[in-house]
């Protein structure tokens, strides 16, 4: 429910809030009538924001169409983006599961990234409490714009060409004065002020004349096109229109690929190239520094889709739809997808081979291979001789308490804990084993050795795929549109009209390059003979230029 409506002198009835009558041009407010120039911003209408102010509905609205709302809320966005920047964001982290992901910012970066993890700052852009920060900001700049540009379009629209003298005496530039002939004062300004371009209006003996209106609208160009950026941005979080994953992919492995549901894609294998000495003619100072420069590194792999009706991960009922070579700069292509070569791992421990030992005879009794991705828990090498695997360690990173411990579950230094039975030792002896560390009790007849290990390669490959990159483009050359809109152009008007006693009063305003548009009063002025007129805030600088050279 509204205030009460306020009456000015001329009759018109304004809405609260109303600095200047909407009919007239005479000053609503006792801060207005104080003031030696008009507040023009708005054209001195009243806002919503001003004027309801009861209802839940009208508290939400005056609290988004707040200014200091909105800077608050770009400098929380602004502080919340910088945090997620202190560490790697999660598509950045060489893990694919959440456990590996949360071993990697404590192993990385101690207590302070396994709190940053645990507080969610590792995905930042997709929590829902950043998409709230932007959902808060985009409904802060629609409230923002809509409040002020309806008035505003408004009182422009319905501008009346005479106004009262209040009015025209309270513009920064004026001037008054009796001039010989005011109707043909009048005819020759209209003819000037035509072949200035301006848009002319003639009403009981008064001019308006104004160009370039459509400047005003450049901020709020500006801020339909963050909108549609921020609401592309929003579209983001629902799944099909924007996918940025990322994985590890190792050679021979087959999974799925995130984000592209039904989608497999298994690596046949990786090809890393370093230049030689034969290119020593290009890059021979760089490799006298680094023998071991990238040429060129590849992933070749096969893609597949799964069948309609298969459960998630299955790969039973699968049909390869390509087979691709990944190159950096050379994506695989399918259905709106990309998948890029980003990064890779050589090397990696696939699988440690062990033999068990008789520790009196130095004599094998038999070979197991540990798988270090999937082990098994149980090796049967036959006579009666099994070897269990009761504890693995993919990270082995010491003991601690008299216990061992893993830094993270990626196979970088694995450890185990055998128990070996024989038909001598039924009851199994224990062996504690790392790649440079076996310990096992004095009285144990048998032990486990290593023997060797084999090694595979890892892809670092980054998926994606956008929907909404055409959205942000429009959103971004919208904006471009606006700020050129109210960065090269400006508001002008002019305002000429005859008072009493065949005198003629002038005033223009504009919202900014007042040079400009003095420059342009002066042609009409000559050309018509009208009076002179000064620029307040000219006076005022000169008065406090005397005031100072005087003390």
């Amino acid at each position: 429910m509204s205030k009460s409506m306020i009456k000015c002198q001329c009759g018109h009835e304004n809405p609260f809030g109303t600095v200047l009558c909407e009919s007239c041009g005479r000053p609503q407010t006792e801060e207005a009538k104080k003031s030696k120039t008009v507040d023009m911003r708005y054209e001195g209408s009243a806002r919503r924001s001003q004027t309801y102010q009861r209802t839940i509905v009208d508290k939400i609205w005056n609290f988004f169409s707040s200014v200091k709302i909105g800077v608050s809320i770009i400098i929380a966005v602004l502080v919340t983006s910088a945090i997620g920047t202190i560490f790697p964001q999660k598509l950045y982290v060489p893990a694919n599961t959440e456990a590996e992901i949360a071993a990697y910012y404590e192993r990385l970066y101690g207590t302070f990234g396994k709190i940053y993890y645990n507080l969610g700052f590792h995905d930042m852009y997709n929590s829902w409490w950043f998409i709230t920060l932007v959902g808060m900001l985009g409904t802060s700049i629609l409230i923002a714009s809509v409040d002020r540009v309806v008035p505003l379009y408004k009182s422009l629209k319905q501008q009346r060409t005479k106004r009262h003298p209040s009015f025209l005496k309270r513009q920064r530039v004026y001037g008054d004065g009796p001039v010989e002939d005011a109707d043909a004062s009048l005819k020759k300004a209209e003819e000037k002020l035509k072949q200035l371009r301006y848009n002319v209006k003639v009403e009981d003996g008064a001019i308006l004349a104004e160009k370039n209106r459509f400047s005003r609208w450049g901020p709020y160009v500006n801020h339909t096109g963050l909108l549609i950026f921020l609401g592309a941005i929003l579209l983001r979080g629902i799944p099909g229109f924007y996918v940025d994953e990322s994985m590890w992919l190792r050679e021979g492995d087959t999974l799925e690929i995130p984000g592209a549901p039904g989608y497999f894609i298994e690596s046949k294998g990786f090809i890393r190239e370093v230049y030689s000495n034969e290119d020593d003619e290009i890059f021979g100072k760089a490799l006298e520094r680094n023998p071991m420069i990238d040429k060129n590194f590849q992933t070749d792999v096969a893609l597949y889709k799964k069948a309609e009706g298969d459960l998630p991960g299955q790969t039973d009922n699968i049909s390869l739809v390509k087979e691709y070579s990944i190159i950096v700069n050379e994506p695989l292509t399918f259905d709106g997808y990309s998948i890029f070569q980003m990064d890779y791992r050589t090397d990696e421990l696939k699988s440690m081979d062990f033999q068990l030992t008789d520790k009196e005879t130095e004599q094998s009794l038999g070979e197991f291979t540990v798988d270090l991705v999937n082990p098994e828990s149980t090796y049967d090498l036959g006579d009666g001789r099994i070897v269990e695997l009761k504890d693995y360690y993919p990270d082995y990173a010491g003991f601690e308490n008299g216990e061992p411990t893993s830094k993270s579950p990626l196979p970088n230094n694995p450890a185990f804990f055998f128990k070996m039975i024989t038909p001598e030792k039924p009851e199994g002896e224990i062996s504690f084993v790392a790649i440079r560390q076996t310990v096992e009790a004095d009285e144990n007849d048998y032990k486990v050795n290593f023997v060797s290990a084999d090694t595979r390669n890892i892809s670092g490959l980054t998926i994606r795929k956008d929907r909404t990159l055409y959205i942000l483009l429009a959103g971004g050359i919208i904006f471009m549109i606006g700020v050129a809109q109210g960065s090269y152009w400006n508001h002008r008007r002019i305002w000429i009209q005859k008072g009493e006693n065949n005198e003629m009063l002038i005033a223009s305003h504009t919202n900014k390059n007042w040079y400009s548009l003095k420059r342009e009063m002066g042609q009409v002025k000559e050309h018509a003979s009208l009076p002179s007129y000064e620029d307040r805030e000219d006076k005022e600088s000169d008065k406090e230029e005397e005031e100072g050279d005087i003390d």
